[in-house]
């Protein structure tokens, strides 16, 4: 049996019932919340290493859990939706959520997602040539192996995806990476993403350095795409 636990938030429990049958068959440990207020004491309580969470919950819905959850804890989250609204999955993506799944789905899919979101937050991924375990780039400091960002010592809460664009960024600051290039360092799984998805998690990676204290780390070359900025503005 995996050590991780994974936390399903759905209240339907059928929809439930086959999530849950199939990651007990992939040996992961699981608890289950049918509505948001659960699904947040759940998640306190049980400290998951992954949320499964549905948006379409009632009262509380996945999005508002979502916000709810991101203002303590950088928990993974893959989202589940009734609809391929790509409205709904920016939104989700801007929130901080890692990845999105749309019903009906394929259970062999969802655990590979899983898998995948497990993994990357584990330890870093290993490549042929070494890794530079600290790379600073002015105010910015970025701690390979502890998996930390900081701003002039302060520390900023990543999501792994956002994390492993930074360190992109980071290990070549003079080269403008396109879109399709920033895909392939992040999602090196090779999950089928939109351009769209990364255009928002820049965007998260912007404004949480901002808030730390840098709001001029990532430039925009248009039609290009992007590249690491000075990191040395505090105004």
């Amino acid at each position: 049996m995996q050590s991780k636990t994974i936390l399903v938030v759905d209240d339907d429990p059928n929809i439930r019932e086959v999530i849950c049958f199939a990651l007990q068959k992939a040996s992961y440990r699981h608890e289950i919340a049918s509505d948001g207020k659960e699904a947040l004491d759940k998640a306190a309580l049980h400290a998951p290493a992954l949320i499964i969470l549905d948006i379409g919950l009632p009262e509380m819905d996945g999005l508002d859990v979502c916000r709810e959850l991101r203002k303590k804890s950088e928990v993974p989250i893959l989202f589940l939706s009734a609809r391929d609204d790509e409205i709904d999955r920016i939104i989700g993506l801007e929130l901080g959520a890692d990845d999105y799944v749309t019903k009906p789905f394929s259970p062999r899919e969802l655990i590979a997602r899983v898998g995948v979101i497990l993994k990357r937050y584990g330890a870093p991924q290993t490549t042929s040539a070494p890794e530079t375990p600290l790379m600073r780039h002015g105010l910015l400091v970025l701690e390979k192996e502890e998996r930390q960002v900081s701003v002039n010592h302060t520390e900023i809460g990543l999501t792994a995806i956002e994390f492993e664009i930074l360190s992109a960024l980071m290990e070549r600051p003079k080269i403008v990476y396109t879109r399709e290039r920033i895909l392939e360092k992040a999602y090196k799984d090779n999950i089928h993403v939109s351009d769209r998805t990364i255009d928002s998690h820049i965007r998260n990676i912007r404004a949480k350095l901002t808030a730390g204290g840098c709001c001029d780390a990532i430039e925009t070359v248009h039609g290009v795409g992007f590249r690491l900025g000075p990191c040395e503005n505090t105004s």
